[in-house]
């Protein structure tokens, strides 16, 4: 990276004699306008200029590559006394506000200084610049900036469709040729980290070549794309197309970064952007952050204008609820986000995200990925969750979370939440029920109410991934190198329904009786137990894989039962956590989860999965080595 550039240096350094001759001119012509006051001069003699200082640049972008730019100057003079008969001088100061102008393009070799005037404290830029020439852009003017590159560069994008008619996506070779732009498909690097640069100048490179698997030397015309091949073989079309209209971005809206680049470091080329999702380029490290996050900000605006991609995602809502008969949006949420990402040809991850930035909050919860499942679609009452809170979350971070959140903890110790579908969710047949093979999952109902029955976790990136990204990361929740923290989000009060509190209440009185029943000895135990389920021996022999003899001399004390077998007892008469502990104690196969990790994760599955049949607890345990 180079150093850090500057404007306000540059043009300070460049134009310092300009400033000293029109700070002159200035006081000679206003000195007695400027209302000097004067201490130790009886008569003002001669005015001389002992330094002229830049304090500060405000540059306004202009159309094309010019620019104009104030310029804050503190002027320190000396006046001498006019009378003879005293020797006296005083130093003063005064403020000039220089508006100057020209093209940076020609490296300002056009500069003038249109209009000088006293400094009032007032910055009259309309499209501002930082001191990199790096647009301001607040996050609430992407929509209105993206909506004035596509009127100026693709005016049919922002066209209103009807219902049966498809949107108008913006195709990357339209607007590249209306930019003047040519794409060239290169291998950049050996292993493909590098997916896509813009060149402004014609330079000498060094591209891999596949053929020598060698680099080698070519020249890159200026105005030159250059996308890795690679791209249309490990990433889907909307991320390719994805790429291309990032540099177009850079193109329009950073020229005027490499052009001051350039004034510094001649060698200066090229933006380039890593498939990690920064960018790395010969400019400053301070311009190429700004400059790739509104390049990553403003691409899907410009894909998916705001107004026709709210329209047509509101036409594909009432469209499929009405074939599918859908009670609920959320119900729907995957085919409108696949019918957005196939007609604006996008990403899927980019058109959920665009939908949530919208306000179609039911894309949350639509093609999550954790445990190397996609997570079912999920709705909740809009406002529930903010950006950075999730109800979806791994089963190593439900683990770890409860291990060390005493709140959450408590929630889980009689049963009363079970990790279900990647959620904590209320134990009530309202919101759990069993699929066609046994196994629990989320009601429908459930689905629709998540902010009824499951509990919230909030989200913090631990890796060192630019904030920019953190939005996309927090929604796509998919496959990466990106590490989050998750937290249970103490004190949201979700509300499950009072009639599924008071079943669950008169379940937890049934089991509280049955464990008051229980003695020290295994056998006297385990008869209760099985009377409780209606099973025998036999029973619980098959549904555990284990004979029932074997099962017999254990209970009898014959035979020292390993926590493997005693845990595998429990989930096989679907004991609740209350009962199950007791039960480990009498069998004395005490868990000890700080000593030995497979008791860790059997502590958790006769905590948060004991309902579940035994099948579907070993699917749960496989991941982390654990066999029962």
């Amino acid at each position: 990276m180079g150093d850090s550039r500057s404007f306000t240096e540059y043009v300070s350094k460049t134009f310092d004699n300009h400033f000293w001759i029109v700070a002159e001119e200035y006081l000679r012509e206003n000195f007695d306008a400027l209302d000097v006051e004067l201490y130790k001069i009886h008569k003002a003699g001669e005015l001389e200029i002992s330094d002229v200082h830049v304090e500060h640049v405000w540059v306004d972008d202009l159309p094309e590559m010019k620019i104009q730019f104030d310029v804050a100057l503190s002027v320190i003079f000396e006046i001498s006394e006019a009378d003879h008969h005293y020797d006296n001088s005083e130093e003063k100061r005064i403020w000039l506000m220089v508006r100057c102008r020209g093209d940076i393009s020609c490296d300002l070799q056009d500069f003038e200084i249109f209009e000088v005037s006293d400094y009032k404290g007032k910055n009259r830029a309309k499209n501002p610049l930082d001191d990199s020439l790096v647009p301001y852009i607040p996050y609430e003017k992407l929509d209105e900036v993206a909506t004035s590159f596509l009127k100026e560069y693709y005016p049919e994008a922002l066209k209103i469709t009807q219902y049966k008619q498809d949107p108008v996506w913006v195709d990357p070779n339209i607007l590249t040729e209306r930019l003047g732009l040519t794409i060239n498909t290169q291998r950049i690097r050996e292993d493909a980290s590098v997916f896509g640069q813009i060149y402004f100048v014609d330079t000498d490179v060094e591209m891999y070549d596949s053929n020598t698997q060698s680099n080698v030397a070519m020249q890159i015309e200026g105005k030159t794309i250059v996308v890795d091949p690679y791209m249309y073989l490990l990433r889907n079309l909307g991320s390719v197309n994805n790429t291309i209209i990032h540099e177009c971005v850079h193109w329009v809206k950073h020229r005027k970064v490499f052009e001051l680049e350039k004034l510094y470091n001649a060698a200066a080329s090229h933006i380039s952007c890593e498939v990690k999702g920064g960018a790395i380029s010969t400019l400053s490290k301070k311009s190429t952050e700004w400059m790739e996050k509104q390049a990553n900000q403003l691409t899907p605006r410009i894909q998916m204008p705001a107004e026709p991609f709210r329209v047509k995602a509101n036409q594909y809502i009432a469209q499929f609820m009405r074939e599918s008969n859908a009670r609920h949006t959320v119900d729907v949420m995957e085919k409108v986000i696949t019918a957005l990402e196939t007609k604006f040809a996008v990403s899927k991850q980019a058109a959920k995200i665009r939908l949530v930035e919208l306000g179609f909050e039911e894309a949350i919860g639509t093609y999550t990925y954790l445990d190397g499942h996609y997570v079912k679609p999920h709705g909740f009452r809009k406002g529930t969750i903010k950006v950075n809170q999730t109800f979806s979350l791994s089963a190593q971070d439900a683990a770890i979370e409860r291990f060390l959140n005493p709140e959450l903890r408590a929630l889980t110790e009689n049963g009363d939440y079970l990790f279900v579908d990647n959620h904590y969710v209320y134990n009530a047949p309202l919101y759990v029920e069993r699929d066609e093979n046994g196994k629990l999952e989320l009601t429908g109902y459930a689905r629709s109410h998540m902010d009824e029955c499951c509990l919230v976790f909030d989200m913090r990136i631990t890796s060192k991934v630019e904030n920019i990204y953190h939005t996309a990361c927090y929604l796509n929740r998919e496959l990466s190198d990106i590490t989050f923290e998750i937290k249970y989000h103490n004190g949201f009060e979700n509300a499950p329904q009072e009639r599924q509190v008071a079943m669950r209440k008169k379940i937890q009185a049934e089991e509280l009786e049955i464990r008051k029943q229980m003695t020290d000895d295994p056998e006297q135990c385990l008869e209760l137990l099985l009377k409780w389920r209606g099973m025998n021996y036999t029973d619980l022999g098959l549904e555990i894989d284990r004979d029932p003899k074997t099962i017999s001399r254990t209970v009898k004390g014959k035979t020292a039962p390993t926590v493997e077998t005693a845990a595998l007892i429990c989930f096989g008469l679907h004991l609740s956590p209350t009962i199950s502990m007791k039960l480990m104690d009498v069998f004395g196969c005490k868990l000890n989860p700080m000593k030995y990790p497979n008791h860790q994760w059997i502590n958790e599955a006769l905590y948060i999965k004991y309902p579940e049949p035994i099948w579907a607890i070993r699917e749960y345990l496989s991941p982390y080595g654990v066999e029962i």
